[in-house]
């Protein structure tokens, strides 16, 4: 009966090895036939980046980091490189993750994991790092810029990666500019120009370089404010559609320029007004405070700045107190002064008329000169006969140079 007890210890011990010899072969042929699991990673320039290998199962086999330059990083939680940006987050037989703070450029490339079993298992992870560009800056402005020079605008960003894009908006709209990229180590400078004719209409316009980035939530913009200088342009606007004698009449003169050209000067017919009292100026503004006949003429303003002088006419004409009124301003052409054209048209069609007139008249009058004789002096109408009527005119043509008339 002991040695039955004892022959079956035996075969129970015997089959416990087996099956442990079995469970530890299974293990290690299963951690010898996996390999670490990694991901690629990208961070923005200055940021934070997590690199993290895994296994499912491990007997206790070592994980190791290294850079792109084959220097291990972390063995297991054993730091191996003195650089104080890098630390460890999670050590296991399972995982092991490391921090790489403040990244740079410099930091890209392609990272390794290795699992130490036999043979080593390996697994690489790329880090790309993105470079963020600089503020946009615009060159070329000109303060301030005159009326029809060329100006060429650029915006400037440095060391973005990958290269990053500007846009070019003329107010709240886009223009297009001409783009250049040039690599500087591992990043880029981008430059974009706009080139254009100044023109009055870009006095205080806004010009905006956007440059927008994978790295960047918003884009950057920066903004100038064009100044362009021009000559004056003048125009007369008036109070009333109809003015009329006793009547408050007020003329304006809008000037447009760019500086604001001052003073205003007025003038009526070419000289100074007539009639301080009634004729009152200020500023911009010339006031009749009552309107009389005497008032009608030509009403000048003018203004100068450093580009030049412009001016602009009205011309007055004061109708009755109880004059109904013309259906249109009769004034309204004299902010563009006389139609010197028409006017003289019009003479020229007159002289030549009375050209004519008097060519056909002195032509009529050389037909027709000559003399003729009287009744008396002819005879013929109270001769009874032919013989007495050639005797009569025979004889009265003795006395024909006494009665003769002439006209011219």
């Amino acid at each position: 009966m002991i040695v039955k007890q004892h022959l079956i210890f035996i075969l129970y011990s015997l089959c416990a090895s087996v099956f442990k010899v079995a469970g530890t072969k299974s293990k290690a042929k299963g951690s010898q036939g996996q390999f670490p699991i990694t991901q690629n990673v990208t961070v923005v320039e200055g940021g934070t980046a997590n690199m993290t290998c895994r296994v499912d199962y491990n007997d206790n086999t070592s994980l190791q980091w290294s850079n792109p330059a084959q220097q291990t990083l972390f063995f297991g939680d054993k730091k191996a490189l003195r650089d104080h940006r890098i630390e460890l987050v999670r050590a296991s037989t399972q995982e092991l993750t490391i921090r790489i703070s403040d990244v740079s450029l410099s930091d890209e490339g392609q990272y390794t994991c290795s699992l130490f079993t036999m043979p080593v298992k390996t697994t690489k992870a790329f880090l790309t790092v993105l470079g963020v560009p600089g503020r946009p800056e615009i060159t070329g402005f000109t303060k301030p810029a005159m009326e029809g020079d060329v100006i060429t605008l650029t915006c400037t960003t440095p060391g973005s990666k990958p290269a990053a894009n500007i846009r070019w908006f003329r107010n709240d709209k886009e223009v297009q500019g001409t783009k250049e990229v040039n690599a500087t180590g591992k990043s880029f400078i981008v430059r974009s120009s706009l080139q254009f004719h100044v023109d009055r209409r870009d006095d205080g316009v806004a010009y905006t370089c956007s440059v927008e980035h994978v790295s960047l939530s918003n884009p950057y913009m920066t903004t100038e404010v064009l100044e362009v200088h021009y000559a004056p342009h003048l125009e007369i606007k008036k109070s009333l559609i109809i003015p009329q004698e006793g009547q408050y009449f007020k003329l304006e003169c809008v000037s447009i320029g760019n500086p604001i050209p001052e003073p205003v000067l007025w003038s009526k017919d070419g000289g100074e007004l007539p009639d301080i009292e009634r004729m009152i100026v200020e500023g911009r503004e010339l006031t009749i405070t009552t309107l009389n006949k005497t008032d009608n003429g030509t009403y000048r303003c003018e203004a100068s700045n450093h580009l030049g002088t412009g001016s602009a006419e009205y011309i007055l004409f004061v109708y009755a107190k109880d004059f109904p009124g013309p259906t249109t301003d009769p004034n309204a052409l004299g902010q563009h002064g006389p139609d010197h054209a028409l006017i003289g048209g019009v003479v020229a069609v007159v002289v030549f008329i009375t050209l004519c007139l008097i060519i056909v008249l002195g032509r009529y009058l050389a037909r027709h000169k000559g003399t003729y004789l009287t009744h008396e002096a002819k005879g013929a109408e109270d001769a009874p006969d032919a013989d007495t009527a050639i005797i009569n005119a025979e004889g009265n043509h003795v006395h024909a140079e006494e009665k003769k008339e002439y006209f011219i």
